[in-house]
């Protein structure tokens, strides 16, 4: 009787969100399968770190929802969500002319065009990128994804994170410039260049198979670690945030790649976009080194180099 009463007053306390005090040392976890009835919750001792009880709404989640709709139509709909709340201003900047002074090509596209690609867009994420989420799942799960409590640690995520940027980041280069050969850039890379002026929504436009191509430098990481959904859910919004930047065809003093320079963002991606596929350069996804370190972005480095000398001599 008395661990029943103790069982409901933990259920009581996880979906309030109230901390457990750090001096009792007992972590509150719980261990949840896909039915919301059948909870069992266990006490874990901890006496490494800080005592909180996981947040309320993490665990009407995981105990409204299977797994299968959480990683399948939840990614689905927060990656749609965050894409476009960050990719739609944009628009709106280039339409309206604000901001003009850090837009980095003086060229703007049509409204016929931006309309083309949100259509193209809506198709291919309903038809291509929702049905490999869904046959994705067996993956992930096969390689340990989980979404039950307790979350992980933030030491954790952030490992995971930084591991999946920098093996993306290879991939991506080495997939980018695979793309880049004549035939598979007539064929299916040319879909995305059509868009010399590239904004934020540009960045997912593309010929399906290189959806499927480049998107698998997106989810191999994960697939290898196999992490919780929190995990992959924020791997997904940084990744998403970080391509709509670097096609958004602005370059603001607080831009990161003015704090980071080894984050190549919109300037250098910008660059890739307005030149032939030949001679183009800059394949990279995130970050510059890999460019660097292959040459491919010679032709960037030089043209950067002489404006930088043009602002000199003007000064001087």
């Amino acid at each position: 009787m008395a661990m029943r009463e103790a069982l409901s007053w933990i259920k009581v306390l996880l979906r309030s969100g109230i901390a457990v005090n750090s001096d009792s040392q007992v972590v509150v976890s719980a261990i949840t399968n896909t039915k919301r009835d059948n909870i069992e919750y266990g006490l874990l001792i901890d006496d490494s770190q800080a005592l909180l009880l996981q947040r309320s709404d993490v665990s009407y989640l995981i105990t409204h929802f299977s797994d299968f709709q959480l990683a399948c139509i939840g990614s689905f709909i927060l990656h749609e969500s965050v894409f476009f709340l960050s990719g739609l201003p944009f628009i709106y900047l280039e339409r309206a002319g604000l901001l003009s002074k850090y837009k980095i090509q003086t060229k703007n596209n049509t409204p016929a065009a931006q309309e083309k690609c949100i259509t193209r867009l809506l198709l291919y994420h309903i038809g291509v990128n929702l049905p490999v989420m869904m046959m994705s799942y067996p993956v992930f799960r096969a390689m340990g994804m989980q979404s039950s409590l307790p979350l992980p640690s933030w030491k954790v995520v952030l490992t995971q994170i930084i591991f999946y940027f920098i093996l993306e980041d290879f991939v991506f280069y080495w997939g980018h410039r695979v793309l880049h050969t004549k035939w598979l850039y007539k064929h299916v890379h040319s879909v995305h260049h059509e868009y010399a002026t590239p904004f934020g929504l540009t960045s997912e436009y593309a010929h399906p198979a290189e959806i499927l191509f480049l998107g698998f430098a997106t989810i191999v990481g994960p697939a290898i670690t196999g992490p919780h959904l929190i995990t992959l859910w924020l791997w997904m919004v940084l990744r998403v945030l970080e391509t709509v930047e670097a096609h958004c065809g602005y370059h603001f003093p607080w831009s990161i790649s003015n704090f980071i320079p080894v984050y190549g963002g919109a300037d250098f991606h910008d660059y890739h976009h307005r030149l032939l596929y030949t001679k183009s350069g800059n394949y990279s996804s995130t970050f510059t080194y890999m460019d660097w370190i292959y040459g491919s972005d010679k032709g960037y480095r030089k043209l950067k180099a002489l404006k930088h000398n043009e602002v000199d001599g003007k000064e001087s």
